[in-house]
């Protein structure tokens, strides 16, 4: 009699969320760096993210002021090879992300803009900052999204400030069932 707890099913996150700011063009960054310094956007994104799986490309790690996000486990996912990153767990494709993320409930995946292409479709959750402005000289775009396709359980508008330039909105959407 075989236990079916012994299979070789894999066991994928129940939820796969992406968390994103972009600006009203959907894009997310310029010369490796976000568009911009929204305090309030950063301890969110600390909020939500903490205690939970960050998946990652490359360049969105190397652009880390002070490397691995603490109390998170980080992943940077690469094709190259050799590549190393402290306090990092590398992988070289989507499976092996899997792999280390067996029977975990939540897992983000937090940029950058080849990482939201290759996860978007598959995604279940979205936490979008959507800054109210449009940035020229962007050169990293967030993929369009299929409005209908998600369904928006949360919005909280915020008003540019002293230390915030811009207005902005938390927006956080749930995929529709197909």
């Amino acid at each position: 009699m075989q236990n079916k707890n012994t299979t070789n099913e894999k066991k994928f996150p129940r939820e796969i969320a992406v968390i994103v700011a972009t600006d009203e063009n959907n894009a997310i960054g310029k010369k490796g760096n976000l568009l911009c310094h929204l305090p309030n956007d950063l301890k969110h994104f600390k909020q939500i993210t903490e205690h939970h799986t960050v998946v990652m490309g490359r360049k969105t790690f190397e652009s880390l002021p002070k490397g691995a996000l603490p109390n998170r486990k980080n992943i940077v996912l690469t094709s190259q090879k050799n590549a190393k990153f402290e306090n990092c767990i590398v992988c070289h494709s989507l499976d092996e992300v899997w792999q280390h993320c067996e029977n975990e409930d939540k897992v983000f995946f937090i940029g950058g803009e080849h990482i939201y292409r290759q996860i978007i479709d598959r995604a279940t959750t979205l936490y979008l900052t959507r800054i109210h402005h449009t940035f020229d000289d962007a050169d990293a775009f967030f993929p369009v999204i299929d409005p209908e396709e998600w369904t928006l359980v949360e919005e909280k508008k915020q008003d540019a400030d002293e230390k915030h330039p811009f207005d902005y909105t938390f927006f956080t959407y749930v995929r529709k069932d197909k």
